[in-house]
């Protein structure tokens, strides 16, 4: 059953937190370069990979794999290298990918600017939170070593879902699992890819860019970096939105 791999931290468990009514019912928190500076070990795991396909994976198409699963990643770097997509060949690469970046999760994560403190404020608000992520689990519980599984009352693999980003699924099951409509929650996310599925499941965003630009539009609200996300802040951001949105 899916929901049976779909975590609960121990944390929710053990204390019990008031909801806040104001601004956002939820706030679903992405991990890979909104949370963490972990995209910088993915172009280490993923340029391994391409040099043992007997390439180098261009710049162009480490952009565009940015916030995507790994089925997609391979076809992104299959066709980028002139390789055919063959089956049993992307599932070896699939294979030195996971492995190269289990290694480098275990040494630790780099926090994003400002990211741990703006968990623990809005898990200090009340508000019920998930981790969205497209990251499979196996390696999201190696990172959830070091960001601490107390943040989020519930966490969302990109394996754990019939689609992965940019489709909304992961997103839409994370409110589900919380209990709310995806319309009323807040997202935060760093790539184009995460936000067109936040954006598609009907939630509002919080745009943190790290890697690469990513552009406004409707529910969309920018920020330069998680520096200073108070809760006020999180209502503020969060009515932006929905008044852009109106407007």
């Amino acid at each position: 059953m899916q929901g049976d791999a779909v975590r609960r931290s121990a944390g929710e468990r053990r204390h019990g937190h008031t909801i806040s009514h104001e601004g956002p019912l939820a706030v679903l928190w992405d991990m890979d370069g909104t949370l963490v500076d972990s995209e910088k070990v993915w172009t280490i795991s993923l340029a391994d990979a391409a040099r043992e396909l007997g390439g180098t994976l261009s710049s162009a198409a480490r952009s565009a794999i940015i916030g995507s699963d790994l089925p997609r990643t391979l076809v992104i770097m299959f066709d980028d290298l002139g390789l055919p997509r063959e089956p049993a060949r992307m599932a070896q690469a699939e294979q030195v990918i996971l492995t190269r970046t289990a290694e480098l999760f275990a040494d630790g994560l780099e926090w994003r600017p400002g990211a741990q403190e703006a968990l623990r404020n809005v898990r200090a608000a009340g508000w019920p939170t998930a981790l969205v992520t497209n990251t499979g689990r196996a390696l999201t519980e190696l990172a959830l070593d070091g960001i601490g599984r107390e943040h989020f009352t519930v966490t969302v693999c990109g394996d754990e879902v019939p689609r992965a980003k940019p489709d909304p699924d992961p997103y839409l099951r994370a409110a589900e699992l919380l209990g709310v409509p995806a319309s009323a929650c807040l997202a935060v996310e760093d790539s184009p890819t995460g936000v067109l599925a936040a954006e598609r499941a009907g939630a509002a965003v919080l745009v943190v860019p790290c890697e690469i630009p990513v552009p406004g539009g409707p529910r969309r609200v920018h920020r330069d970096s998680l520096v200073d996300l108070t809760a006020d802040e999180v209502r503020a951001d969060y009515a932006r939105a929905i008044a852009d949105c109106a407007a």
